[in-house]
Formats: C-alpha cells, structure tokens, sequence
C-alpha cells in the first residue's frame, strides 16, 4: 500500500520532471527566435522545476523516516538518477546568476528531463523506498555521494558551455568573423569551461577519497579496483590530463573544448555505464 507521504514526493517528482520540459521548450524557443523575455521566463520556470524537485526529495527523504529507515534519498538508481538531475540544475542556476549563460539552460533542462523521465519511467528502475543495505550504512555515504555528484554537475555545464564554444567557433569561421550575439564570446566560453572543470576536479577528489574511506569501513580496504572506483580514477585522471595541457601547454579553444566534451562522456560512463554494464562491489546501484 502506497501510503499520502509516497503519493506527495512521486506526485511532485513528477511534476517537477514536466516543467523542466515547459523550461526546455521556452529556451529552445528563446535560440530560435532570439527573445530575450523567452530566455527569462525560461530561467523562471526552471528555477520552480528546481524548486518542486526540492520538495519531492524533501518529501522522500521524510518518508523515508516514516518507514524507520531513515536515510537522505540518493540510496538507489532511482534517487540517484533525481538527485544528479538537482545538482546540475543547482549548479546551473548558481552559474547563471554569475555569468548569464541563459542559452545554456536548453541542454541543461534537457538533461534534467531525461535523467528524471528515465528515473520515473523505465521499468528497469524501481521507486520503492527501502532500507539500506549494510554496506550503506555509514555518515561517508552522504559525504562521498555529494561531492561526486557536485562534481559531475560542474563535468555537465562544463561540457554545456564547451559544446556552445564549438558553434560559436564554427559560426564565426564560417560568416566571416560574425559572432553569435545571442552567445557569450568564445573567449569567456573557454574560461567558464575552465573553471568549471576545476571544481568539478577537486569534488571528484574529494569523492574519491571520501569513497576510499567508506570501503574501508564497509569492506575492510581503502581501494579494490572495483570497476566503479577504476573508472573514476580515469575520469579523475583524464580531467588531470586537462588541467596540466591547460597550464603547460597553454591549451585552449577548440582543443580544450573537445577535450572537455570527451572527458565528460568518462564522466557518463563511470555513472551510468559502470552500474548497468559492470558488476562489482557498486551493483547495488542498479536498483
């Protein structure tokens, strides 16, 4: 029996996971036609998108105490696969309030639709709330699941702004030094990229030595060689390769961004690759 708590945080999930595609589609007609009340009123309805999913998670996270389980709601595929959809549109919200980047809220609402429709409608995912299993039950579960997460949301808009400085680029290349006036330059794209990926870096460290710490205290050793701990390892590593060809080699523009586009389908893979394609000690994150 589902109980009114479990009915309040899906009903408002679900919500939340069509207006973010109302914010898509008022982005995407803000590129098409080039209005800038499109874009605003994109950025309004996003943030209430955000806002409803707050609530839901809010809700799932009370309900979870109903149940006498008791835990913060990023346990399972599902709350995973809502909770990233709320830190890229956290970190999207806080970049725009610094940059105004509006253009960039089209992939992202995209994105936010996708992982939450996926999340709600796959017959592979289950909602169901349940208890911990005994390797989840630790304070490093909190630690180490926010500061990965953090830094993938910083790997996404990176990506975002990377995929908008490659149109930029080719639209200037191919009109005669013309600039996308609806986009910022290409220069401040580069730089926003940089940055960006900076702090998702240092969150994907602290993730990982969180992470070491917590298989420490559940089984018993700090590193394992778990296909999900290798593959962030890589992904930490490729984003190194990054910064170092950044700082040495003087890399940026083109090169970089397509770097940062490549780093950040690692990024995918450790997520979602690794838990669907893989087996190993993070199975549990299928479910």
């Amino acid at each position: 029996m589902i109980n009114m708590s479990q009915q309040t945080n899906t009903l408002l999930l679900g919500i939340a996971t069509f207006v973010y595609v109302g914010a898509m589609f008022l982005y995407l007609f803000g590129l098409v036609f080039k209005k800038k009340f499109l874009d605003i009123s994109g950025f309004v309805v996003f943030v209430g998108a955000f806002l409803i999913e707050t609530a839901g998670l809010i809700a799932r996270w009370i309900e979870s105490y109903h149940l006498d389980y008791g835990h913060i709601p990023i346990t399972n595929l599902y709350e995973s696969l809502i909770f990233l959809s709320w830190t890229i549109a956290l970190t999207y919200i806080v970049v725009d309030l610094k940059y105004k980047i509006r253009k960039l809220g089209f992939p992202v609402s995209l994105t936010a639709f996708i992982f939450m429709a996926y999340a709600s409608f796959s017959p592979d995912v289950s909602s169901r709330i349940e208890p911990l299993v005994p390797a989840l039950k630790s304070n490093w579960l909190v630690f180490h699941v926010i500061t990965s997460f953090f830094g993938y949301a910083f790997f996404a808009l990176a990506f975002g702004a990377s995929v908008f400085y490659l149109i930029s680029d080719w639209y200037t290349k191919h009109t005669n030094g013309k600039v996308l006036s609806y986009l910022p330059s290409t220069k401040v794209l580069d730089e926003i990229s940089y940055k960006l990926i900076i702090i998702g870096e240092i969150l994907l460290a602290i993730g990982i030595i969180t992470g070491a710490a917590w298989a420490d205290y559940a089984w018993g050793r700090y590193w394992s060689w778990d296909p999900k701990e290798t593959w962030s390892l890589i992904t930490f590593l490729i984003y190194v390769v990054y910064l170092h060809l950044r700082y040495s080699w003087g890399w940026h523009g083109r090169a970089a961004a397509i770097f940062a586009i490549v780093g950040f389908a690692f990024v995918l893979f450790t997520y979602l690759g690794v838990n669907l394609v893989l087996s190993g000690l993070h199975s549990y994150g299928r479910t």
